[in-house]
C-alpha cells in the first residue's frame, strides 16, 4: 500500500449496494476517504462508528467517503443490511472479484486511503493505532491525514499497518 503514496489513485467503476454505479473519477476535485470494508468484520464495525460521526464533520468541509466491499463471501443483501443497521450514509461499492482491492494492495478490512483533491493518495493504512493487543487508540491516523489534506499540508504519518480481518483469497506478500 505504501508504494501508492503520492501517486494518482487508481480509478475504478463498480456497482453499489444501492443499485447504482460508482466511479472514483466522478469525485475528482474533492478529498476522498476510501474505506475497504467488510460486513462481517468486527474491526469494520468499529471503524463504521467513527466514520458515521466523521462524515457529519467532514461533509461540510467537502470530504467524501466511499466504502469498497471486497469480501468475496459477503452477498450484496448482507452488505445492504449491515450498512442500514450501522447507519452508513456513504456509497458502498461492490468489489466481488476483488479487482480493486488488488489494485490498491489491500488484504485486510478495514483499510483506508485518503485521496486529495488532485487525485493523489496521501495516506494508506489504519484509522488509528488500535490493535488486538492495544484496543484503545492513542493516535487517530485517519483524522490526521484528512486534516493535513484539508490544510494542504503533508500528512505526518502517510502509512500505517491496518488491523482487522483478512479478505478471503487475498494475502499479504
Amino acid at each position: 500500500m505504501s508504494e501508492l503514496i503520492d501517486r494518482f489513485a487508481p480509478d475504478f467503476t463498480l456497482p453499489t449496494v444501492a443499485g447504482t454505479r460508482f466511479s472514483l473519477s466522478d469525485w475528482r476535485g474533492q478529498p476522498i476517504v476510501l474505506a475497504f470494508w467488510s460486513a462481517t468484520c468486527a474491526w469494520s464495525r468499529r471503524a463504521d462508528v467513527m466514520l458515521v460521526y466523521r462524515q457529519l464533520k467532514w461533509t461540510p468541509r467537502g470530504v467524501r467517503i466511499v466504502a469498497v466491499a471486497s469480501h468475496s463471501d459477503e452477498p450484496a443483501k448482507q452488505i445492504l443490511l449491515e450498512a442500514e443497521t450501522r447507519g452508513l450514509k456513504f456509497p458502498i461499492a461492490l468489489d466481488a472479484t476483488q479487482s480493486v482491492a488488488r489494485q490498491y494492495g489491500v488484504t485486510i478490512a478495514p483499510s483506508f486511503f485518503v485521496v486529495d483533491a488532485l487525485g493523489l493518495i496521501r495516506y494508506a493504512g489504519a484509522a488509528d493505532d488500535a490493535t488486538p493487543e492495544q484496543p484503545r487508540p492513542t493516535r487517530m491516523y485517519l483524522d490526521d491525514a484528512v486534516n493535513a489534506v484539508l490544510e494542504s499540508q503533508y500528512v505526518p504519518v502517510p502509512t500505517s499497518p491496518p488491523s482487522g480481518c483478512p479478505f478471503p483469497g487475498l494475502s499479504r506478500d
